[in-house]
């Protein structure tokens, strides 16, 4: 690609220089700005059959889309009285209001015929009234790095970020000829294409390697990695068969269960080492260091300690997928006590290598156990007992050690095609915006 000839000072210090030809408006003068829906109450919306039932844009197809997803429509009660501003194609939306700086401004383009469709009451739209202007271009424009920030930075507030109208109606808009206009938009729909097919097939990829991950983790921990080893029926229906020389035991017969430690919120952010259901639910492995911090006296680390070998459960959710999660302590944190959402597990000496005990527990195959035996009235909530119940495909520690040797080596080797795939992903991800910049702004020509 190349540059134009000449280039002039846009006045603008964010989009930098522009092409000499290019002209300066601000966005007011081009189109008038509207109001989202106005006098609703949540007894309004999306109610599941009311004649009176109209569709509206909501903010997240505002803030997920370059242009309005007509698949994504809800529904809000017009009754035939109500004056509401109806959307048309051409259209551009703004996130008048939002709580992260990424959607707050962000704007998207509705591209095709609507009747009787309105918007929601977070977001303002844009109704161009002057032709000289392409609605994609537009969009384009207001969504390349500089535009972001130049209106990023007019956002204010506390619990949530919002502009004021006036800021949207004051963008300095910086433009090229109509037909060029057309001529980008068409440019930038071509290759960004591409470019999100790219990152829809690595993303597809990462997913590939996640299930995969899965499959075998599932089939080594129940099968071991033999694969000539005679097989018999374990007897539990999700383990299926599991090697003759294994043995199935109940996990109440491999070591002792403890609840974890109740504090009062003054008790928090000062004193030892704190082991938090996030720090479980994210991990494998517990993390090495915690950030958590809790008033703890000698009983409670006698009581409530994390030592090598532990493996601590979830306990308490408000679904039973998040039940059950375990992660497994490879590293004795010092002084450290446990919350009491969870439930730690300490096994018997010789009979659970920790190696062993991060992929086991971890294992996907574990949560029909769980998702068929737990109650769940308003939160799910495990017991010791329930826990205790939990079938385990046991083979001896030597043999433990084999397989975490090969599932080590095998994570180790998926995980570094997937931080690869990540990385590029990140890269097609930079080169889009990139490329938008710097075409909408006139750094390279088109054509």
């Amino acid at each position: 690609m190349e540059k134009y000839e000449t280039y002039k000072n846009s006045g603008v210090e964010w989009v930098g220089d522009i092409p000499e030809h290019w002209k300066s408006i601000r966005l007011k003068y081009i189109g008038d700005l509207y109001g989202g829906l106005s006098g609703k109450s949540g007894k309004d919306f999306n109610q599941d059959i009311n004649e009176k039932n109209k569709p509206f844009i909501p903010f997240v197809n505002i803030a997920n889309n370059t242009v309005i997803d007509i698949e994504k429509l809800q529904y809000v009660v017009i009754e035939d009285t109500e004056k509401q501003n109806e959307v048309s194609k051409g259209d551009l939306f703004f996130m008048m209001s939002s709580e992260n700086f990424d959607d707050v401004g962000k704007s998207t383009v509705l591209l095709d015929d609507l009747e009787n469709t309105y918007l929601n009451s977070f977001c303002k739209g844009f109704h161009f009234t002057n032709d000289n202007f392409n609605s994609v271009f537009i969009n384009y424009l207001l969504l390349s790095k500089p535009y972001r920030s130049l209106v990023q930075i007019e956002a204010n507030g506390f619990t949530r970020l919002n502009l004021k109208i006036d800021k949207i109606k004051s963008i300095p808009l910086r433009y090229p000829p109509k037909k060029e206009q057309l001529e980008i938009a068409n440019f930038l729909d071509e290759k960004l294409s591409e470019i999100d097919e790219l990152v829809y097939q690595k993303e597809n990829l990462l997913k590939f390697y996640k299930k995969e991950k899965e499959v075998v983790i599932n089939e080594i921990v129940t099968k071991g990695i033999n694969p000539d080893v005679t097989l018999k029926d374990s007897g539990v229906e999700y383990i299926g068969q599991i090697p003759e020389h294994w043995s199935i035991k109940k996990l109440r017969y491999l070591g002792v269960c403890s609840n974890g430690i109740s504090k009062s919120g003054d008790q928090f952010g000062f004193g030892f080492p704190f082991v938090s259901y996030s720090d479980v639910y994210k991990n494998l492995t517990l993390p090495d260091f915690v950030d958590g911090l809790v008033n703890s006296s000698d009983t409670d680390k006698i009581s409530y300690s994390i030592i090598k070998g532990d493996v601590l459960f979830t306990r308490t959710s408000e679904t039973v997928e998040e039940i059950g999660i375990a992660s497994t302590c490879i590293q004795t944190i010092k002084d450290a006590v446990f919350a009491g959402f969870l439930i730690r597990f300490r096994p018997f000496d010789e009979v659970l290598y920790d190696g062993f005990s991060k992929y086991y527990f971890s294992a996907q195959i574990h949560r029909r156990f769980f998702v068929k035996e737990m109650n769940l009235v308003t939160r799910a909530s495990l017991s010791q007992e329930l826990l205790k119940k939990l079938p385990v495909a046991l083979p001896l520690i030597e043999e433990q050690k084999e397989i975490a040797k090969y599932l080590d080596r095998y994570l180790l080797e998926v995980d570094s095609k997937s931080a690869k795939t990540k990385k590029l992903i990140a890269l097609l991800k930079e080169y889009k915006t990139a490329l938008i910049s710097e075409v909408v702004t006139g750094k390279l020509k088109v054509n």
